[in-house]
């Protein structure tokens, strides 16, 4: 896959979190008020959290050699030209696969024996859907994304060409849907404005303190609502939901960049000031 992928082991309640360094790509979602801009180059050393923090090289995963499972895992995987977080969370035999943007078949390789269960995209840009019919076919899984984005996420390559189209979906995620993976929960919050039908995976069961949040959140910064779609009223909406709901000690789990736990962002991310 040309990356390293980090898995951090999750035991439902975080207090603080590892850093994951990353770049940032042109075109990536983000939204800076930095010299840097959207292309940023950040760096960051990794530091072991409360989560535990596993190192592997990209041919084990996060369900490699020597994961075991006595504890839910996450597997962080960066993929496509804009370095897109790919998640595999893992709890007990099944998996859920987060915002698979390129490199399907090689992230099928990663689940071992593992059931794929689902395959969610928290919106509809080609960056985190373009890898979703290579896993699909090569692993199964049920394909599941929100409705407002689906034909957004049908057309990816239209624009841009170094990614696949997504298949139609297997169903829809809407307000309120529970999706269960193992012994962890994943309630659908709907956080529109990045695109339409964007939405956040809030953890629950073992999976509480982890939340998915796509392009809507990013350490320092939000998702761009310059590009198709988007719109900052209805963004900075999701964004005071987010502040009202989810908890402090929550760790933000985005599609880009590095990850953050809430509460630095309550106190530091100028779009939730």
């Amino acid at each position: 896959m040309g990356d390293t992928s980090h898995t951090h082991e999750c035991r439902g309640h975080h207090e603080h979190e590892e850093n994951c360094c990353g770049h940032h790509g042109e075109g990536c979602g983000h939204h800076h008020n930095h010299e840097e801009g959207c292309c940023g180059h950040h760096h960051h050393g990794h530091e072991d959290g409360c989560c535990g923090h596993h190192h592997h090289s990209s041919g084990e995963g996060c369900c490699g050699k020597g994961c075991g499972h006595h504890h839910d895992q996450i597997g962080i995987f960066r993929v496509g030209p804009l370095e897109t977080n790919c998640y595999i969370y893992v709890s007990g035999n099944e998996c859920m696969v987060v915002d698979p943007g390129a490199s399907g078949s090689e992230i099928a390789l990663q689940l071992h024996d593992l059931n794929l269960k689902y395959i969610v995209a928290t919106h509809g840009h080609a960056d985190h859907v373009g890898g979703v019919k290579a896993l699909k076919l090569a692993a199964g899984g049920t394909y599941r994304i929100n409705q407002k984005d689906a034909e957004r996420a049908c057309h990816a390559a239209e624009h841009d060409a170094a990614y696949d189209n997504a298949p139609q979906p297997d169903g829809f995620l809407a307000e309120g849907d529970t999706l269960e993976v193992g012994t962890a929960l994943f309630h659908v919050m709907e956080t529109p404005g990045h695109t339409p039908g964007g939405i956040c995976l809030v953890g629950d069961g073992t999976a509480k303190g982890a939340v998915f949040v796509g392009d809507t959140l990013f350490k320092g910064s939000v998702g761009r609502t310059d590009l198709d779609g988007g719109d900052s009223e209805v963004l900075a909406h999701s964004l005071q939901r987010l502040k009202c709901e989810l908890d402090p000690t929550s760790l933000i789990l985005s599609g880009h960049g590095e990850q953050t736990e809430f509460a630095q962002e309550l106190k530091e991310n100028p779009f939730l000031a």
